[in-house]
């Protein structure tokens, strides 16, 4: 190579290289605000978290070093294990229900004409949008023991008025059907944009082969939003377990804490123990609950990119 040849390849790359590092320095600027603001609204709160709950701390006096006590406190307490242990009956509840109504509305709004598919997620998406109160204030009076629709609709066929959120059989029950609705629409929309994601000419590959409805969901559709459907599950299972709107405003964690979950069990601890410590390290300890289970699903299931 001569040296007229090696001179501008040589600047080329030293112009590749300043544009490069200019480039890069305006990225870290329009970076920089969102750094900020998580270090003081996430990373501080946490990194200051995990230091008081290794203190007898309260909002009346210093904190007092105190090691694993406020851990090994929550770790003996039987409503801890009892809260985690409702909380995944209530993922149990929610999730996988959600999951399949969601799968088919979504393959319905999939088949049917664009206008009409339209006014399908439109509808489905509604419930999203209302306030967790006042949906809560809504089911509230529907279960309404004298006067509820619920009751007054099975007083037709016969059957007697039933305490829904009133008897400890039934209360977790109701509090799931709300949960179930609210996290619907999200995401049947979610699975709605999977499916339209997916080629066509898989489809109408397997449709010349004869394959039914059942045998293209089987082994095309679900296949192909596999990713998707690990991401709805893992995010459904966090929405599920750390629920606290729908259980205390419907029921307050009763009848006899059989809708106390998680984190209802830990607000109730910092909003009545003087020893905030304890609720710190029971927060903690949940998240380390979630982090594994999330981490299991993923492990079990492995999450693959899909190739065409």
């Amino acid at each position: 190579m001569t040296t007229a040849t090696a001179r501008p390849e040589r600047d080329a790359r030293k112009r590749h290289a300043r544009y490069q590092y200019r480039d890069s320095k305006v990225a870290y600027l329009l970076l920089l605000p969102v750094v900020i603001l998580l270090g003081i609204f996430v990373i501080w709160p946490a990194v200051y978290a995990g230091y008081l709950s290794f203190q007898n701390w309260s909002f009346y006096k210093a904190p007092e070093f105190v090691g694993l006590d406020n851990f090994l406190a929550v770790l003996k307490d039987p409503l801890f294990w009892a809260t985690i242990r409702r909380g995944f009956l209530f993922v149990l509840m929610t999730v996988p229900v959600m999951l399949v109504l969601a799968f088919f509305f979504a393959s319905l709004v999939v088949a049917v004409s664009r206008r009409f598919a339209t006014v399908l997620k439109v509808s489905i998406y509604i419930p999203t949008i209302i306030s967790t109160v006042i949906a809560s204030i809504v089911f509230v009076l529907i279960y309404d023991y004298s006067g509820g629709l619920l009751n007054w609709f099975l007083g037709y066929f016969g059957i007697d008025p039933i305490a829904w959120i009133g008897d400890p059989a039934w209360a977790l029950l109701a509090v799931a059907v709300p949960a179930i609705w609210l996290g619907l629409g999200l995401t049947s929309l979610i699975m709605v944009a999977a499916m339209v994601d997916i080629p066509m000419e898989f489809y109408e590959a397997a449709a010349m082969e004869g394959a039914g409805w059942w045998q293209k969901t089987r082994y095309i559709t679900i296949p192909q939003m596999k990713n998707v459907l690990l991401y709805l599950l893992i995010t459904g299972f966090v929405a599920a377990i750390q629920q606290f709107e729908l259980p205390l405003i419907m029921t307050g964690g009763g009848p006899l804490d059989s809708t106390t979950l998680p984190n209802l069990f830990i607000f109730n601890h910092f909003r009545n123990d003087i020893n905030v410590g304890y609720s710190i390290a029971a927060a903690l300890l949940l998240f380390v609950v979630l982090g594994t289970v999330s981490a299991l699903v993923f492990k079990v299931l492995n999450s693959e990119k899909l190739v065409d």
